[in-house]
């Protein structure tokens, strides 16, 4: 694939980029390397080759997945000017 100079002053429109004509034309040979080098990419054999997410084979640290109030509920309701059994007490609203 390869890149025109309209096509570069296209893309720099979009991306809201002033380039004079012979920025346009540094920026042309530039992305034609770039695209040169991902067709190279495709030629690659990949079959069988698991997806990573680093070089070094790494495993996720996890936590327990315990729902818990927190310990904290004493402290949550300690400035409440009501409370009841570590709920927040409020008028009644509704009639």
């Amino acid at each position: 694939m390869s890149v025109d100079i309209d096509t570069v002053k296209r893309v720099a429109n979009l991306a809201r980029i002033a380039v004079s004509n012979s920025e346009a034309e540094k920026m042309q040979g530039e992305l034609n390397a770039i695209l040169g080098f991902v067709e190279q990419l495709n030629e690659v054999d990949v079959d069988g080759v698991e997806p990573m997410t680093s070089v070094v084979d790494m495993k996720m640290k996890k936590r327990v997945d315990i729902v818990t109030d927190g310990s904290k509920a004493d402290d949550i309701v300690a400035n409440a000017p009501e409370s009841e059994d570590h709920f927040f007490m409020v008028p009644k609203v509704i009639e």
